[in-house]
């Protein structure tokens, strides 16, 4: 039976503001982050720790975590590349890291210019980073399996490929993984049998989080059934920013207004207040005037009578 409570991981402040032309201020991201907290959101990927010759609109990254860890009651989370970003992380008291490895090796060595086994050696060196450190201060640790759905650069990926990457991520120790549709390729027939050939390889408590764009409009689609499968996480970015820089015709993540609002309306708690939410879009259009922010729901307004979903009651 599908959850009647899901988490939703806002990844604006990372693969937003990476696809931007303008670089969003340091304190501006910081009161976007404190608003977004403030409306509900409880984990945020906050930026990514990459060379800043590569994406200087992640130079601030650790000004950023250490910002966003004096939120109470969130979680922070960044990507990390390598074993040096991975120790930038810590260092910076990031409660979650992601490290991704694109099943397509041609868009690996693009993006982190890393095969596949060199991010498997990456992978084994960071969980031997964080097993040395003491449980309260260790990050969770999840191996993202990027453009899981398809590439631009490779088209189609072998399932066979896919599910050994997740099998040596787990075995590598990762905590979990997670399912990327980095470029848009994936549909609700597509997603459905991917998660369950992936949690056949890993178990289903090691798969429990996907994070999909919106690229050909089957964002949504692609959401309700990954939900329907049982999957509780789900990442978005607010006004649908972001991309791949590395993928060619990669375009923005699902929304996560109306993303939101789907759940809300379908009785789902997200723990968001969806008023709140939307409201935050004015500070990110404060500070990129030039970018624009995409969404239904915002457009449209709230239905007249929509509550959300109810409250659920706490067992006793």
């Amino acid at each position: 039976m599908p959850a009647s409570q899901i988490l939703i991981s806002e990844v604006g402040p990372r693969d937003g503001l990476q696809n931007c032309s303008a670089i969003m201020p340091t304190e501006a991201k910081k009161r976007w982050i404190t608003a977004l907290a403030a409306a509900g959101v409880k984990e945020i990927e906050v930026g990514s720790f990459v060379s800043p010759k590569l994406l200087p609109q992640m130079a601030d990254t650790g000004d950023i975590v250490r910002h966003a860890v004096q939120i109470p009651g969130l979680e922070v989370a960044v990507l990390v590349p390598n074993l040096k970003g991975a120790q930038l992380a810590v260092e910076a008291g990031a409660h979650k890291i992601t490290l991704p490895l694109s099943v397509s090796e041609t868009h690996s060595l693009r993006n982190i210019r890393r095969t596949h086994d060199q991010v498997i050696d990456e992978a084994k060196a960071i969980a031997e980073l964080l097993a040395s450190l003491p449980d309260g201060d260790r990050p969770h640790f999840e191996g993202s399996l990027s453009t899981a759905f398809g590439c631009t650069l490779e088209g189609p990926i072998e399932e066979a490929v896919i599910l050994r990457c997740a099998e040596r991520l787990m075995a590598a120790g990762c905590d979990e993984v997670g399912l990327s549709d980095t470029t848009g390729y994936g549909d609700p027939v597509s997603m459905r049998q991917l998660i369950r050939a992936v949690r056949g390889v890993v178990g289903d408590e090691n798969l429990t989080g996907v994070h999909l764009h919106n690229t050909r409009g089957l964002g949504l689609a692609n959401v309700l059934a990954a939900y329907e499968e049982g999957i509780t996480t789900f990442d978005s970015s607010l006004g649908g920013l972001g991309g791949c820089p590395t993928a060619p015709g990669a375009s923005g993540n699902v929304v996560s207004e109306d993303l939101v609002f789907m759940f809300e309306s379908m009785g789902v708690d997200t723990g968001i207040d969806l008023e709140a939410l939307m409201a935050t879009r004015e500070l990110v259009a404060e500070a990129l005037p030039d970018e624009e922010l995409y969404g239904f729901t915002p457009r449209a307004g709230l239905p007249l009578g929509y509550k959300g979903a109810p409250v659920p009651v706490a067992a006793e």
